[in-house]
């Protein structure tokens, strides 16, 4: 819960500087930051009975999976702090690009092209360690890897845009989501 707490702090307290206006928008993310949303949804409403393990059996497992839920938690509160104050000014809720907006590659950046949303997995899958049913998480993964990729494609077909062959070459060095890997 605390965890939950910082991560709301995070976007509660980021005081952005004033933007310019906006060089071109895509609205079709709001689409996947509401499926993003509902993904939480079903990872907080299809939980299982309080204070009792994911799984059934095993005292090792149900610590191993504690420690990773808490590890999961702090960390992903961490990488979408950190990656919000890279972005500053740049940073916002639908896609878009600002005029005079700079390609950021630097900070988390440089780790996955799109830091945030894989925070907000952690968060997804923190939550669901601990308290889902794995029914509830199963779906939960689902619809936030489509809401997730709805507002990959809008905003770096955005980016792309304009940033043309730069953002092609950094797009093959750093992974979209999972670090090493996607």
């Amino acid at each position: 819960m605390l965890s939950w707490v910082a991560f709301v702090i995070v976007f509660l307290t980021n005081k952005k500087p004033p933007s310019g206006p906006d060089s071109k928008r895509d609205r079709t993310s709001i689409i996947g930051l509401a499926l993003q949303g509902i993904s939480y949804l079903f990872v907080w409403s299809i939980h299982r009975p309080f204070l009792t393990p994911m799984t059934s059996g095993s005292k090792p497992l149900e610590i191993a999976l504690a420690i990773v839920a808490i590890a999961l938690a702090v960390g992903s509160v961490w990488f979408v702090m950190a990656s919000v104050r890279t972005l500053g000014k740049q940073w916002s809720l639908a896609a878009r690009v600002l005029e005079g907006h700079k390609l950021v590659i630097q900070g988390p950046y440089s780790i996955v092209r799109n830091p945030i949303y894989t925070g907000m997995f952690g968060m997804l899958l923190a939550t669901g360690l601990a308290i889902s049913h794995w029914i509830g998480l199963l779906a939960a993964i689902i619809v936030y890897a489509v809401g997730t990729a709805i507002r990959v494609h809008s905003e770096e077909k955005l980016l792309r845009e304009a940033f043309g062959p730069e953002f092609d070459a950094y797009e093959r060095k750093v992974p979209a989501l999972i670090p090493f890997l996607f």
